[in-house]
C-alpha cells in the first residue's frame, strides 16, 4: 500500500524558512515524478513544484521559483520542501503526490498546514 505522509508545517513569521518532507512508501519510486501542491482557504489546489524521481530535474510555479526548492533522497524515499522568504500568500494546506505518467497523480498524502504570518 503506496503511503505518503507530509510533515514540516507550522506557523512562522513573513520573511521565514520551513523545511517540509514528504515520506514515501509501499513501492519504489524511480520513474515517478514527486510533487508539492498546495490548497489555501477558497481556492482550488495548486501546483508548486515537481521533481523527477530518477534525474533529479525540477519545474517551479512562478509564484516560488528562487525561494523554494524541491529535491529527494533517494536512500530515505523522501522529498522536500525548502521554503525560503514565506510570505502571507503562502498560506495553504501542503500536498505532497506522486505520479507514473504525465497525466495524472495517483497518490496523495493527507497534507500539512503552513501558515504565515504579518
Amino acid at each position: 500500500q503506496v503511503q505518503l505522509v507530509e510533515s514540516g508545517g507550522g506557523l512562522v513569521q513573513a520573511g521565514g524558512s520551513l523545511r517540509l518532507s514528504c515520506a514515501a512508501s509501499g513501492r519504489t519510486f524511480s520513474g515517478y515524478r514527486m510533487g508539492w501542491f498546495r490548497q489555501a482557504p477558497g481556492k482550488e489546489r495548486e501546483f508548486v513544484a515537481i521533481i523527477n524521481w530518477s534525474d533529479g530535474s525540477t519545474t517551479y510555479a512562478d509564484s516560488v521559483k528562487g525561494r523554494f526548492t524541491i529535491s529527494r533522497d533517494n536512500a530515505k524515499s523522501a522529498v522536500f520542501l525548502q521554503m525560503n522568504s514565506l510570505k502571507p500568500a503562502d498560506t495553504a494546506v501542503y500536498y505532497c503526490a506522486a505520479a507514473s505518467s504525465p497525466r495524472s497523480w495517483e497518490y496523495w498524502g493527507q497534507g500539512t498546514q503552513v501558515t504565515v504570518s504579518t
